[in-house]
């Protein structure tokens, strides 16, 4: 039996926010507890506008699994996002999902070029892997970025 205080409504004058205990469902401005919903929630699963939690459902979200419009952790879903498997319009991270096993793709300039005659631009895990992509844009050579290789000797400027 749950005790009192793991309610899903605290009692009149305890918080359920951020300085508060964690509650079984929390409620509110910055609600701290298993299931949080709100302005800022905190928890296990947190549905907001900027959730933080393992599972984060919002605007702004970060956590380990997220679905927001930008979302920051290990497995991302939204617009502009940034984790370790991610989907979405921009995102930064080792790979996306979707893509050609262990290729990063970052979309650059928005369908604009400038100078190199290519949109996007692709990060390997093998310089072998950048030189044979380099070969079908018409550059030549291969650059590390971090512990990736993107094709082309130099990174284009955008």
């Amino acid at each position: 039996m749950p005790s009192p205080n793991a309610s899903e409504t605290p009692p009149s004058g305890e918080s359920s926010g951020c300085g508060g205990r964690p509650k079984i469902v929390a409620i509110g401005i910055a609600p701290l507890g298993i299931i949080s919903i709100g302005i800022v929630p905190m928890g296990v699963v947190s549905i907001g506008v900027v959730p933080m939690g393992v599972l984060s459902l919002g605007a702004v979200a970060m956590g380990v699994i997220n679905a927001s419009v930008v979302g920051m952790g290990i497995l991302i879903a939204g617009v502009n996002v940034m984790g370790v498997w991610w989907v979405g319009m921009e995102g930064m991270g080792p790979y996306r999902l979707g893509s050609p096993s262990g290729q990063v793709h970052h979309h650059h300039n928005h369908g604009q070029n400038h100078g190199h005659g290519q949109q996007n631009l692709y990060a390997y895990p093998s310089r072998e892997e950048a030189l044979t992509k380099a070969k079908e844009l018409g550059c030549e050579g291969a650059h590390a970025m971090g512990s990736l290789w993107m094709p082309c000797a130099e990174h284009p400027e955008p």
